[in-house]
């Protein structure tokens, strides 16, 4: 068969077929950079002709560049409480800080502050004793085990030894609590002020496991009735957990509250004489690997477990 010719290019528009002849027109490369520069000037003129849309910036670029997050400087920055200031550099917990401050020792800016509840700004100069506080947070965390002979204090009149003797560190740290000269075992000490309020705060019902020797044998019912609380000079004491040894002239006893010498307390109110006290656990770290008289700094999963019991994370 003879082959059929080609017809031009159509196209329908309202039931009418209009032919389209462009393809055979020739064009100069000068008329297709005209027509070229005629597009690019009419797809500009509709951009700029667009409404603006309200809250849209016109001259921001099409993506922002992400911020990046600051780092903590370990400075002060905001306006917080002095007792605060004085915890977060290690100059003492909360509650000593407000002895502090309540016995005019501490001074903003050079006068003498009692008010607790003063608050302190970034540019202030705030001095304890006569010598300026620096406020660079680096917190340290140390568990020691604490041997007989010496005072959980960070300092004494009398020339005794310390507990602070035995941890050559240069930033001013203090003991979480207190434990008897002749006590041994765990001992926390830091810088945190607010994890050491919060350990020591009967609210939270910190653990503390003691390990204790009698001079006779524990009975069942005086056992019993420590277990339940006791009313001693300072008031009835909270419920505890004693476990009776085999020999029954060492027992086990789990307290949730600091009373200043309770353990002793407690067993001289049924006529018994503790001969050894040793503090076994303490808000779930113990001295376990650790000589009388080592200490060692606590891991980042101790501090967050710390933390986290008294519902700092």
């Amino acid at each position: 068969m003879p082959r059929r010719p080609s017809s031009p290019l159509t196209h329908r528009s309202k039931n009418k077929t209009v032919k389209n002849n462009t393809s055979r027109a020739k064009f100069s490369r000068k008329d297709v950079e005209r027509l070229d520069e005629q597009q690019a000037e009419k797809r500009t003129s509709r951009r700029t002709s667009r409404p603006e849309r309200p809250g849209r910036r016109t001259d921001a670029p099409a993506t922002m560049p992400k911020r990046k997050p600051s780092k903590p400087t370990g400075r002060l920055e905001a306006i917080i409480r002095l007792n605060k200031f004085l915890a977060d550099a290690g100059i003492a917990s909360r509650r000593t800080a407000d002895e502090l401050i309540s016995t005019g020792v501490v001074k903003i800016n050079g006068k003498v502050v009692k008010e607790l509840g003063t608050k302190v700004h970034p540019s202030d100069l705030v001095t304890v004793n006569g010598e300026p506080v620096s406020y660079i947070k680096h917190l340290t965390y140390v568990i020691l085990n604490k041997p007989k002979d010496y005072i959980t204090t960070t300092s004494d009149d009398l020339g005794r030894k310390t507990v602070m003797d035995l941890i050559p560190i240069s930033q001013r740290l203090y003991p979480v609590g207190r434990l008897d000269r002749n006590t041994t075992g765990v001992l926390i000490i830091t810088n945190d002020g607010e994890l050491a309020t919060r350990l020591m705060h009967p609210k939270y019902g910190v653990e503390r496991e003691y390990s204790v020797g009698l001079d006779k044998k524990l009975k069942f019912d005086d056992a019993k009735a420590i277990s339940e609380g006791v009313e001693l000079e300072d008031g009835v004491t909270g419920p505890a957990e004693v476990f009776i040894e085999r020999d029954q002239h060492e027992c086990k006893i789990v307290l949730r509250e600091g009373k200043n010498r309770e353990v002793r307390r407690l067993f001289e109110h049924f006529g018994y004489e503790v001969e050894r006290l040793h503090r076994v656990r303490y808000a779930g770290v113990t001295v376990t690997g650790l000589s009388r008289g080592e200490y060692r700094h606590l891991t980042p999963s101790e501090v967050r477990n710390l933390r986290s019991l008294v519902g700092l994370e």
